[in-house]
């Protein structure tokens, strides 16, 4: 029996604990919540009833507020943590860890300060605080929106590590009848896809908020996957691993799906709306918004261009019209394909 923490109480971290729970293969589930009040209320009623209401948390699943007991001789520790808080969690959490023990991030964005992704953050802290790297670390990504995924509605994903035995040994481990993973070796296709495609995504609730149709939404999704190959190859990924299930799968769920949290950002600002006005009324962080600005540095060094992501940041962070972005879109110079 795996024991398993999962560091993170909104939708996803909730979701991935009731999904482990229906394994095959049994486990030992605690899952850390840092507000305490919700943690207790998930442990009373088994239910998350403020970011995934009306799916049930196993029995057998602890729920506590404390990082250190949730951490305590886990052998896998799931990071379900915001990007802007992640370096936070893992610099509490890395000094109760056993040696031996395997962190697997199931972050999709770039930490803000430093448009570092979640593996680099984990890799760093575990020299700079363990001084030594001694987690095995892996991340998860892929087309799952948390609340389908705890109903059991059939889920695919990508469990992605250059060390391949550890992936190996986690696709087993999780595998169930509705949850089907996908193994990789190329980390930093599958982290980059997993971010970016949330700035996409809110670009493309962005030209439904304007009352656009389907012809635009099939072009952004398309130069959007283009615009993720093109960041990723040069950064040293390869070109296929952004057309799976990590990149090309969750860009199409996360720019159509009504369960997503940056298209309804994309759509709001497409209705006039202003961004603080639309985050204020949101529970859950929606991670294009922090992430697009650490895109763009990162093109910067990788002297490449993100027209839709530059778009997406000048109206998250400039006050643009989505109107005046899709123009500024539609009017670059003309090129081939």
């Amino acid at each position: 029996m795996k024991r398993i923490s999962i560091l993170g109480g909104g939708s996803w971290g909730t979701a991935l604990a009731i999904v482990l729970a229906r394994a095959p293969k049994a486990h030992k589930i605690t899952l850390w919540v840092r507000d305490a009040a919700l943690a207790e209320s998930i442990r009373r009623d088994r239910e998350n009833k403020l970011y995934l209401p009306g799916q049930k948390v196993s029995e057998a699943t602890q729920v506590t507020h404390d990082a250190a007991f949730a951490v305590q001789d886990a052998e896998v520790v799931i990071g379900a943590i915001p990007s802007a808080y992640a370096r936070e969690v893992y610099r509490r959490i890395l000094p109760h860890l056993v040696r031996g023990t395997a962190i697997l991030s199931a972050t999709k964005g770039l930490e803000p300060a430093t448009h570092a992704r979640m593996s680099q953050v984990i890799a760093q802290l575990s020299k700079e605080v363990l001084r030594d790297d001694f987690p095995r670390i892996a991340v998860l990504s892929g087309p799952s929106f948390a609340a389908e995924a705890a109903a059991g509605q059939p889920t695919a994903v990508v469990l992605a590590s250059r060390d391949s035995a550890l992936a190996s040994e986690l696709q087993e481990e999780f595998a169930a009848p509705q949850f089907r993973l996908y193994t990789n070796d190329d980390v930093l296709a599958v982290e980059l896809a997993g971010a970016m495609k949330n700035v996409i995504a809110i670009a493309a609730g962005a030209c439904q908020g304007l009352g656009l149709g389907s012809n635009p939404l099939a072009a952004l999704i398309t130069r959007g996957l283009a615009e993720m190959t093109r960041l990723a190859v040069p950064l040293g990924a390869r070109p296929e691993t952004t057309s799976g299930l990590a990149g090309l799968g969750d860009l199409v769920l996360t720019c159509t799906g009504a369960l997503s949290r940056n298209r309804y950002v994309g759509i709001e600002l497409g209705k006039g709306r202003t961004l603080p006005e639309i985050l204020e009324g949101m529970k859950m962080v929606a991670e294009g918004v922090s992430t697009a600005g650490a895109l763009l540095a990162l093109a910067h060094e990788a002297g490449v261009e993100l027209p839709i992501t530059e778009q997406v940041s000048a109206m998250l962070n400039e006050g643009k019209s989505p109107r005046e972005a899709v123009r500024s879109i539609m009017e670059r110079p003309l090129k081939r394909e």
